[in-house]
């Protein structure tokens, strides 16, 4: 059978969401502590969106399949079902080993068709910085960029809206082998919100590696005067990523996965295991 996990974490302990050998990650521990409750080897958990060293998630989703009697066993003699007595369980071990730094929201068994990767239609990203003038809150400093220099939101919103759409952009990741670098942008807004703070919404279809990061570092050139409002575009065009900019990971939080219905659930991940080229 199934599960969807409902996933939030404070990344700075960690090397990312995937397991690095020797190093401290969200899958293993999450793995580790699913194995010892359900008795079983081989857990491994599919994630919506593996998110880098120090990047942060509060809507994370992920999947696992494990066998339904290992699952229907979890409660042991207590009179909770299996996925409650799952929750409190995983999440006590996670609080022992981490300290809060991660703890699962939700646990049930997923629908029919289910793909916590490729059923997504679309995952949103904040980042958040802190510029001159704005306040320093030092309980929000582990996910908040202290920026130096004053940024202009209006500009940087212009710049972004030229990015919208389905591009390659390899201008703004850091290519894997063989992975396609063709996404769709459906949303970058710029804006000042109610605590000063500067924030950015980026949502799309996928992100490739460290492009939100990089997406934020090319508009903070635009925010600072350093840059015109067309640069980020051209950079696009150019789809040259020497030299690119990524801004760093803790201002970064992965904050929603959009999924579809559930009857369109396994059409969607067959859509979106196709790669995409350009001709």
């Amino acid at each position: 059978m199934r599960l969807r996990l409902d996933i939030s974490y404070d990344g700075a302990p960690f090397v990312g969401w995937a397991r690095q050998p020797g190093l401290p990650s969200v899958q293993e521990s999450i793995e580790t502590a699913l194995a010892t409750i359900l008795r079983i080897d081989g857990v491994q958990l599919t994630v919506a969106g593996r998110t880098d060293s120090g990047v942060h998630a509060r809507g994370q989703v992920a999947h696992v399949d494990v066998p339904p009697d290992a699952f229907a066993a979890v409660p042991g003699r207590s009179d909770l079902s299996p996925d409650h007595a799952m929750l409190r369980r995983l999440n006590a071990m996670l609080r022992r080993e981490w300290k809060g730094a991660i703890a699962v929201g939700n646990v049930r068994e997923a629908p029919e068709g289910f793909d916590a990767r490729f059923s997504a239609i679309w995952r949103r990203y904040a980042y958040r910085i802190s510029d001159e003038g704005a306040p320093r809150d030092p309980l929000a400093r582990a996910n908040v960029l202290w920026h130096d220099r004053a940024l202009d939101p209006e500009s940087m919103h212009r710049a972004a809206q030229q990015l919208l759409g389905e591009h390659d952009f390899l201008a703004y990741c850091k290519p894997r082998e063989g992975a396609t670098t063709i996404r769709t942008l459906q949303r970058l807004d710029v804006r000042r919100c109610s605590r000063g703070l500067v924030k950015f919404e980026v949502q799309a279809d996928a992100f490739c590696h460290s492009m939100v990061r990089a997406l934020v570092g090319s508009l903070i050139a635009v925010g600072e005067a350093r840059a015109d409002e067309d640069m980020p575009a051209r950079r696009l065009a150019a789809q040259n990523h020497d030299g690119m900019h990524v801004a760093p990971a803790h201002g970064l939080t992965l904050e929603e996965v959009g999924y579809p219905a559930d009857d369109a659930l396994a059409a969607r991940a067959a859509e979106a295991r196709n790669r995409r080229d350009t001709c």
